[in-house]
């Protein structure tokens, strides 16, 4: 497919054309959240479309995440297929009963007789100032959870096609949108119509080193991978999309061929998502390895709101291309 016969958007227009669709489509799927109808959403990505959907399809909730997921997970159970947007990952965690105890523990419990077709929407992740009550990427914590599928779409044709098959699982899923890709611009192919939920893919080929990352950190591995090619060292990128279950198979599988792995997660290190991978990675592949497993995660502190130290305490492409140099020339 030629370029100019794609269609440029923001990740912002891709997650709304997704919503739209999903709604035109399927009689059964609605959206709700704090501020999603009137107001548009917090960032913007449902503004119109309850003037365009209505206000049954488009809902405004109570600011209770308690509340408001327990009443999408009923409408799951009763056969609707909710859209429940939180605000922000933090505010998530006034709803942990709600997704951990109930969303992915009811079709267990039951032994299969009721399934949660719930997806639940929410903005993760730092840059823009909001300080630690709304800046944390707490993926990790949900793809700890049995029962629970978490996804992370980083690129426009993520952003606009992961939604419906997160739609069509018969479970709950969780999709995380970064707060930094809501401005950025790709390129959607017309050709594409849809993707998978169940595998990591390959964003930069390479044979050097592997830069295993998601979300918002992606393109900061790409803008290292560039700097480390400019030294001679082709980093390959895998975007992990899928956080539970993990695509390890793509993993390990790039780590066969560049024999060297360094992870990137705007997590804290500590019992992160990065740690899971690098067990893994030692666990299946370790004799693959030419070189101690990197890893570039956030500071160990609640994110803090000053610009200056936000961006200190965040991953940054200058220190994945130093993770990457040292796996490659052992400096």
């Amino acid at each position: 497919m030629s370029a100019t016969a794609q269609t440029r958007m923001t990740y912002r227009e891709a997650c709304k054309q997704a919503i739209r669709a999903a709604i035109l489509a399927d009689k059964r799927v609605f959206l709700m959240g704090e501020d999603v109808a009137r107001y548009g959403g917090c960032y913007a990505v449902t503004k119109g479309l309850a003037a365009e959907l209505g206000e049954d399809r488009i809902r405004d909730t109570p600011l209770s995440e308690g509340a408001y997921v327990g009443a999408g997970i009923g409408a799951a159970i009763a056969g609707m297929r909710p859209i429940v947007e939180i605000m922000t990952v933090n505010f998530s965690l006034l709803a942990l009963d709600q997704i951990v105890n109930n969303a992915a523990s009811i079709p267990h419990m039951s032994g299969g007789q009721f399934a949660v077709p719930l997806v639940i929407r929410m903005a993760t992740g730092a840059g823009r100032q909001l300080a630690a009550q709304h800046s944390h990427s707490l993926e990790g914590w949900y793809a700890h959870i049995p029962g629970l599928k978490v996804l992370a779409p980083a690129t426009v044709e993520d952003a606009r096609f992961m939604l419906q098959p997160a739609l069509d699982d018969p479970n709950p899923v969780l999709i995380f949108e970064h707060v930094m890709l809501y401005n950025r611009e790709g390129d959607l192919d017309p050709g594409v119509t849809a993707v998978d939920i169940t595998s990591a893919k390959i964003r930069r080929p390479g044979r050097d080193v592997t830069l295993a990352t998601y979300g918002g950190s992606l393109f900061k591995a790409l803008d290292a991978a560039e700097t480390l090619r400019q030294e001679g060292i082709e980093a390959e990128v895998v975007d992990l999309r899928v956080l539970r279950p993990l695509d390890m198979a793509t993993v390990l599988a790039s780590v066969a061929r560049t024999r060297r792995l360094v992870v990137i997660d705007e997590g804290w290190k500590s019992g992160s998502l990065s740690a899971e991978i690098v067990a893994r990675v030692v666990e299946q592949g370790f004799f693959d390895l030419d070189a101690p497993i990197g890893r570039v995660c956030s500071r160990e502190v609640p994110i803090p709101y000053a610009a200056h130290l936000e961006q200190a305490a965040l991953p940054q492409a200058a220190g994945i291309v130093a993770a990457a140099r040292a796996a490659v020339k052992g400096a």
